[in-house]
């Protein structure tokens, strides 16, 4: 793995072109991402997933997709049944926790039925974001709710789902994305709580669950920790907070590269990326002339970004032996008509 260069890429379509073969080949990213506009059938999906895994020779290549369920959710019926957001298992927590814990285990675990088969073992989900009254939709009920107890109790339960199917979790958005009220994806987001407050709030959900091996930054500034730089990019939140007051010592990577609350170039924003102290350079949309600015100025995994990569690798463990139908049955007994 030490010839692999600390970045996740995406691809333009259904399946590889001549021109993204040979990127793959020569620039080995660590691992790949899937979303939905590469996503035709079961069968076409397995060759894709495949055909990345051979471009850069590595069979234990990771892939990652965002299947959360509610809006978020690439893969669907039929492939996949739709799934409810992330605060209707909340709310069934809030009525009820054993009932709630519950069903956010087994929809993780319906995913890694619906997703290891297809050669997919990295979902990016938990979710724990803890979001305020008021905030972008962009989280919105993709959160388990606003109260930090829930979020973690629910996430836990959530990314013990995904690793007894087979899959590694990755918690997002760190340091915790629920107070912003613009959409990251189209503008950054500022967040002016003191650090008590976030302490004590956004934070919690992550330092419970430190202990994961892979996790996703924010585009989301700091005002109080850090005025310049989205955490993404920040050298001080980064370091004192995601390592610091949370006490992660996975592995980090950034959400994605692509989205406009980061600023500069695709290559300037690779570079600060890195320098920022982010271990990996997410970059998702595919598009060519973006990923090989990227790709110039990610350096090969080394040091302990190499350290927590291989032991992401190293941390999967063999599915258990539940019986799919009975477990989607018991699933769809536990959530409340729509």
């Amino acid at each position: 793995m030490s010839n692999c260069k600390a970045m996740i890429l995406g691809c333009a379509g259904a399946e590889l072109s001549a021109e993204e073969i040979a990127l793959y080949r020569d620039q080995q990213p660590w691992g790949f991402i899937l979303f939905a506009r590469n996503l035709k059938d079961e069968a076409q999906i397995r060759n894709l997933v495949q055909s990345m895994r051979d471009a850069v020779g590595r069979q234990d290549a990771p892939v990652l997709i965002d299947q959360e369920g509610g809006r978020v959710q690439r893969i669907r019926a039929p492939m996949a049944e739709n799934y409810p957001s992330g605060s209707v298992l909340g709310a069934l927590y809030e009525q009820d926790k054993a009932r709630g814990l519950r069903a956010a285990w087994l929809m993780s675990r319906l995913h890694a039925f619906d997703l290891t088969k297809l050669g997919i073992n990295i979902n990016c989900l938990p979710v724990l974001d803890v979001v305020l009254p008021g905030g972008t939709p962009a989280i919105g009920n993709r959160s388990y709710g606003e109260n930090t107890a829930t979020v973690a109790a629910v996430g836990k339960a959530a990314a013990d789902g995904l690793k007894a199917g087979g899959m590694l979790p990755v918690m997002k958005h760190m340091p915790g994305h629920g107070r912003a009220m613009v959409d990251s994806h189209h503008d950054l987001p500022v967040v002016s709580a003191s650090i008590d407050e976030l302490d004590a709030h956004d934070f919690l959900p992550f330092r419970q669950m430190k202990d994961e091996l892979m996790g996703m930054s924010a585009h989301i500034v700091f005002t109080a920790i850090d005025p310049e730089n989205p955490a993404t990019t920040s050298r001080k939140v980064i370091d004192e907070v995601i390592r610091g007051r949370i006490g992660f010592d996975g592995l980090l990577l950034s959400d994605d590269s692509s989205m406009n609350a980061l600023k500069g170039t695709l290559g300037e924003r690779a570079a600060n990326i890195i320098s920022g102290g982010c271990d990996i350079v997410l970059h998702c949309n595919g598009v060519m002339e973006e990923m090989k600015q990227v790709v110039r100025e990610v350096p090969l995994l080394s040091g302990k970004s190499l350290k927590r990569a291989e032991a992401a690798l190293a941390g999967f463990s063999p599915a258990d032996t539940s019986s799919e139908a009975d477990l989607r049955a018991e699933f769809w007994s536990l959530i409340p008509a729509a």
